[in-house]
């Protein structure tokens, strides 16, 4: 079963459509896809589009697109598209040409599976052209990656504990010969979350030549060797690579490299923690420098931490409290890579499920799945700490948060 942290409902849009300070009131109307769109104003510098996974329903619009001001953090509503059941985590080639995202199922086609969707991006538009869909090779798939030259894209299947590699083909779609790692074995103390296997994330190295998968049930980031230059692409993996093991009962969700590519972050959903890792790219390991609460030493309350992110000019790490509501600001040492708590910001919202700097870093916005909801905050680049800026849109349950630049 599916923890009860990935809880699965009706998707039931209170779509807001924000104005632009130039613009008058837009009309919903449906595009030449079929899609629900709403009339757009003109573009400006401070214009970057969002795409929002949730949890929905196959009948029911599941990928939003929606425009954002990077200045004020404002939020205006483009189109929905119905992508299949739980269309929940996102990702996108280096062009930005094509978009991907896993349907977050336990059954598909009478099946234990997923499945990954593949769309082609409209350059003027963003609205999404479906290309293919194909199972995912295991239960749950929750997480979806690339690697740097767009030739392998890397799944997580959360409840069946495995990870898939597929290849991308030419036209940008999922190849459907992929190479299917069995799941880790092992499990952890918590009983309920880590009676097995639960792969949570996986991505590539910053050189690319390995893969790290993140194992919420075994307490482990394990190693897989990428091969991107093999037409027939495959991860191929070592024998029980445990690139790092992380505390028992931790229960390591994300992880994040840092922009010098010589640290690590992982956070870990079952006890509250950061954790500060010193990679090393030679042997593809990971040395531990510190492990610190995601939580303010009195609050007491049920906590499970999400998702991870680190700034683009590296001096700062979050991450995000579900339960306490509220996303952690560390400043990074450039040289130990060590932490120090800078600020916990309340998310004004409910479960803070994913979150994401806008590209200009000038923004970040924040999914709160249960209140269906994402809020923004504005960035002080200077000290990394977040100020909200009053600006919210409602989306039922939205997942996963990915900026692209303003389409033309």
């Amino acid at each position: 079963m599916i923890h009860t942290q990935r809880s699965y409902g009706k998707v039931v849009l209170a779509g807001i459509a924000l104005l632009l300070a130039s613009c008058n009131a837009p009309q919903s109307e449906k595009n030449d896809t079929g899609n629900t769109a709403t009339v757009q104003s003109t573009e400006n510098s401070t214009t970057a589009m969002v795409y929002v996974g949730t949890y929905a329903e196959h009948n029911q619009e599941g990928i939003w697109l929606f425009r954002l001001n990077t200045e004020t953090g404002e939020l205006q509503q483009v189109l929905g598209l119905k992508a299949g059941e739980n269309p929940s985590y996102l990702a996108l080639d280096k062009e930005r040409r094509f978009l991907y995202a896993v349907n977050e199922t336990n059954d598909y086609q009478g099946k234990k599976n997923g499945a990954v969707t593949a769309f082609a991006i409209n350059q003027k538009t963003g609205d999404l052209k479906l290309l293919n869909k194909v199972p995912s090779q295991g239960m749950a798939p929750c997480h979806i990656s690339l690697d740097e030259p767009n030739k392998t894209i890397m799944v997580a299947n959360y409840t069946s504990g495995n990870i898939v590699a597929f290849p991308v083909m030419e036209n940008g779609t999922v190849g459907e010969q992929p190479i299917v790692h069995p799941p880790n074995i092992g499990s952890g103390p918590n009983k309920e979350r880590q009676e097995s296997a639960h792969a949570h994330w996986i991505g590539p190295s910053p050189d690319g030549k390995f893969a790290f998968a993140v194992d919420l049930g075994t307490d482990e980031v394990l190693r897989y060797k990428l091969n991107s230059e093999r037409s027939a692409v495959t991860i191929e993996t070592y024998s029980k690579a445990v690139a790092f093991a992380a505390k028992p009962g931790a229960g390591p969700r994300h992880m994040v490299f840092h922009p010098s590519g010589r640290f690590a972050y992982v956070i870990n959903e079952l006890n509250s923690t950061m954790t500060s890792l010193a990679y090393d790219g030679e042997k593809g390991e990971f040395n531990e420098l510190q492990t610190i609460s995601t939580l303010p030493a009195d609050y007491k309350g049920e906590n499970y931490c999400a998702a991870v992110k680190v700034s683009a000019d590296g001096k700062f790490l979050y991450g995000s409290n579900r339960g306490h509501n509220s996303i952690v600001v560390y400043a990074i040492d450039g040289e130990s890579g060590k932490l120090t708590l800078v600020q916990h910001q309340d998310t004004s919202g409910d479960w803070p499920r994913d979150f994401t700097l806008d590209l200009t870093g000038n923004v970040m916005l924040v999914a709160n799945e249960r209140s269906n909801s994402i809020v923004s905050f504005k960035v002080d680049k200077a000290s990394g700490r977040l100020m909200p800026t009053g600006q919210e849109v409602k989306v039922s349950k939205p997942v996963c948060l990915q900026v692209v630049p303003a389409f033309r």
